[in-house]
């Protein structure tokens, strides 16, 4: 495996690579992120006159949908004070080169988005046909404040696991198995749906785990965030503007499909599908940068 681009992201987190300074820095994340959040969600439904019609985080309406990926500006800021205070570094630092990433996410973006497409227009078992939801003109209408959201929401993910918490990782342990898996498996936590069954959420946490390490190493091959980030991005685009599951986050989507959480073994049927596709869009990735 070719990770030597890596030490671009890996050098700036040696001055303060020590593990204990890495497990304050994300206490401080946390304890930082908590009230803010808190604060927003307190405030920010009144302030844009969201009527609370449906529980904002099921994220049925669009202003709903909203304001939870918006809320993720606070995880950024949590993890922007927490590096200038515990490793007296800025959050650029955890990206990368500016120039090299931009272009590099382009690329991605360029090459995963047929991909999405064919996924989407791939037949349906009859039980899981999509129906329509939005209506086209309202979906465009809000697309100008729903894409800016969701790259708000992939970034601050990006920023903490594979930004923050890997390039830490990867300078103070040489294995690539603690600096890639370690944040993979938190990652995989983050994803724990406490809505499913116990079972099932076990077949969500693989996925999301696997998820991770495929951008986990697009982020090592290239030494810049730029591929991760375009990966989960396209990713949550299309799950949550263009697909979304009925009654979960779909508030801006513009077709929904039925997801029975409570059905046994249903997550463990999707999930090699879920799987085999993740892996296909690391691939194109590799292709699309020729790494």
């Amino acid at each position: 495996m070719r990770y030597d681009a890596h030490e671009t992201l890996t050098a700036p987190a040696r001055p303060s690579a020590q593990p204990l300074r890495l497990a304050g820095g994300v206490v401080l994340v946390i304890l930082l992120y908590l009230p803010l959040a808190y604060a927003y969600a307190s405030f920010a439904p009144g302030a844009l006159g969201y009527d609370g019609s449906t529980s904002l985080l099921e994220g049925r309406a669009p202003l709903a949908v909203l304001i939870l990926l918006f809320g993720f500006t606070f995880l950024i800021l949590s993890l922007g004070m927490t590096l200038r205070l515990v490793h007296q570094r800025g959050l650029g630092s955890l990206i990368g080169p500016s120039g090299p990433a931009l272009a590099q996410f382009l690329r991605c973006l360029r090459y995963l988005l047929p991909l999405y497409l064919v996924l989407t227009l791939m037949p349906m078992p009859a039980d899981y046909q999509l129906s329509p939801n939005l209506s086209p003109g309202r979906w465009i209408l809000w697309l100008p404040l729903a894409l800016p959201c969701v790259l708000i929401q992939t970034s601050a993910e990006e920023l903490v696991f594979r930004g923050y918490l890997q390039s830490q990782l990867a300078a103070r342990f040489r294995s690539p198995v603690i600096w890639i898996g370690l944040p993979s498996a938190l990652f995989a936590l983050f994803h724990v749906n406490p809505q499913m069954p116990a079972g099932e959420t076990w077949a969500v946490m693989i996925w999301a785990g696997f998820f991770g390490v495929a951008a986990a190493d697009l982020t090592a091959r290239t030494g810049t965030l730029g591929p991760a980030l375009a990966l989960h991005f396209i990713n949550n685009v299309f799950a949550i503007l263009v697909t979304a599951p009925a009654g979960q986050l779909d508030g801006l989507a513009l077709y929904t499909f039925p997801l029975p959480l409570g059905e046994a073994g249903f997550a463990w049927y999707v999930l090699p599908i879920e799987l085999i596709f993740t892996l296909c869009a690391w691939l194109t990735a590799r292709i699309a940068l020729r790494c």
